[in-house]
């Protein structure tokens, strides 16, 4: 009974001296709620012959039918395949990049000039999906693109980068570098904020280069974040950028522009095989967990640093 007052109490002061805080959490709470946890329950449709118009417990059970009808499929593998290596493609290059960034725009001085290059390097995040696949259309265009016009220039011939398979994994993820590339970098240079500047002001005393400052200070400092960071990139590599994808393909290379994404949409919404696509996204988001599980878990024991 003691204790249940004393817990009582504890959770009493706890909101007191919080209060204001979990107020300002609450709305993105609900928010999280209602759009990602109570839709959560139609993904029963995986399990079921879904019939529109059908109460979702009012359909024939199936069991894992449309798992093994996507396993079976001559897509499985196409999809499974494009999928992992666009998103391992973009970890291996989206996520050194950024940290390089941060860890030289620390190094700059002049504080107007960091400024001016952080705040123009923040821009490209803010473009749409819309524009940028656009712009990329312009710059690569076969004729008027600036790209050919100095290939060209230089005594090369037109290349048709967006209807060759060959470019497309590379105009993807590069595009996608430079859109966020400053973006990502906003929580490494909050880090860098952090540290203690007698660390770096003591190597200078005791001789140390400015690249022995940051191999040996910065980037070490910077591990625990980095780990976190790199768990979740790798929690969703399996997240291809369906707007992106659907902006850039064609059948001529759809060999490797057909992701799970696009599949599940042109089945699942195009074709009208609710169920079947659900199915396919759930698969989706299990490898997404699992790759989750398996980096924090490796993350722990490396590093010591992990999600949970």
């Amino acid at each position: 009974m003691q204790s249940q007052k004393n817990r009582k109490r504890n959770y009493k002061k706890l909101w007191n001296r919080n209060k204001y805080y979990f107020l300002m959490v609450l709305p993105a709470v609900i928010s999280v709620f209602i759009f990602c946890y109570i839709p959560m329950y139609g993904v029963l449709i995986a399990f079921q012959d879904y019939k529109i118009g059908h109460s979702i417990l009012g359909n024939e059970w199936v069991g894992l039918k449309h798992f093994a009808e996507y396993f079976n499929s001559l897509y499985f593998g196409r999809t499974l395949r494009n999928t992992f290596l666009l998103g391992l493609y973009s970890v291996l290059w989206g996520f050194p990049i950024p940290v390089i960034f941060a860890v030289f725009l620390n190094e700059i001085r002049n504080r107007h000039a960091k400024k001016v290059i952080q705040t123009v390097s923040y821009f490209p995040h803010f473009i749409s999906v819309v524009v940028l696949v656009g712009m990329v259309k312009n710059f690569l265009d076969p004729d008027t693109g600036i790209v050919n016009v100095l290939i060209r220039a230089l005594g090369g011939s037109s290349v048709s980068f967006m209807n060759e398979s060959g470019w497309f994994r590379t105009i993807y993820v590069a595009s996608g570098v430079w859109q966020g590339f400053g973006w990502s970098s906003i929580i490494i240079l909050s880090a860098l904020s952090s540290l203690d500047p007698t660390m770096y002001e003591s190597a200078e005393i005791d001789g140390a280069s400015r690249m022995k400052r940051i191999l040996y200070i910065t980037l070490p400092n910077l591990v625990p974040t980095l780990s976190v960071l790199l768990i979740m990139n790798l929690g969703s590599v399996m997240n291809a950028s369906l707007e992106k994808v659907l902006l850039m393909y064609h059948p001529a290379i759809w060999d490797v522009s057909d992701v799970i994404q696009t599949f599940v949409y042109r089945k699942g919404i195009l074709d009208g095989a609710q169920s079947f696509g659900t199915a396919v996204g759930l698969f989706n988001s299990a490898v997404n967990i699992l790759l989750l599980v398996i980096a924090n878990k490796t993350s722990k024991k490396v590093t010591g640093s992990s999600l949970w």
